[in-house]
């Protein structure tokens, strides 16, 4: 659990604005929706998808590197990827059975086969969302492993969008409903307070040893 007066210690290092925009940032948060990224080549298209899920509150995001291995060290360390926790996996296998696990079902964007339009998705069951490589999609791993399937509506010649495009249509949509509904979409108490720990530590420098010295001052005291 985490400790709630080493967390006020903490906050107390931060400037007032940044100590409430992380306090209310956090309220927005979701586990109900995650998002699992494919063997996606160009690194500024991973990090776009990973900005999207900050700026639509998804807390949690999945890179599968099984084929383009340890290209998105630099991207990871970068901007918004310090906000949302970046699980990452050596397979496709690995990834979707950790989701399962989970309990969450497994969507594949693709506008073939029998998928439902953005508007018809059905938000009540925790969903990942997989997104594939640029050229080439989605791998039939993910496509057989789908309990469903999800695509945009579009009219002109173009069949596809850029990956993140997508990520940010369908997430913005997603969240949006899903924060109208009665769901309960937050993360729990004790997730917020984790976060604001970890986001605090991330602002603070030498935060550790401000810890330490916290600790040290408690024993003595």
């Amino acid at each position: 659990m985490v400790d709630r007066e080493l967390l006020t210690y903490l906050e107390s290092f931060l400037t007032p604005r940044r100590r409430g925009l992380n306090q209310q940032t956090i309220t927005q948060r979701t586990d109900h929706f995650t998002v699992a990224i494919e063997d996606v080549y160009q690194l500024h298209n991973t990090s776009a998808v990973i900005r999207s899920c900050d700026i639509f509150g998804v807390q949690n995001v999945h890179v599968i590197e099984e084929i383009n291995a340890k290209r998105i060290d630099r991207e990871i360390a970068m901007g918004a990827q310090k906000w949302v926790d970046v699980h990452r996996y050596s397979t496709t296998k690995k990834c979707i059975e950790h989701l399962q696990s989970k309990g969450y079902q497994i969507v594949a964007t693709t506008p073939h086969d029998d998928s439902v339009q953005l508007k018809d998705f059905d938000i009540n069951t925790p969903a990942a969302f997989f997104f594939g490589q640029e050229q080439h999609g989605l791998s039939d791993l993910v496509l057989d492993a789908a309990d469903s399937k999800l695509h945009i509506p579009m009219v002109g010649f173009t069949e596809s969008l850029n990956i993140s495009v997508s990520a940010a249509i369908i997430l913005q949509s997603v969240t949006n409903r899903l924060r109208n509904s009665t769901l309960p979409w937050r993360l729990s108490e004790e997730q917020q307070l984790q976060k604001r720990m970890d986001w605090a530590k991330k602002v603070i420098k030498s935060h550790q040893k401000i810890i330490d010295r916290y600790y040290d001052e408690r024993a003595q005291s």
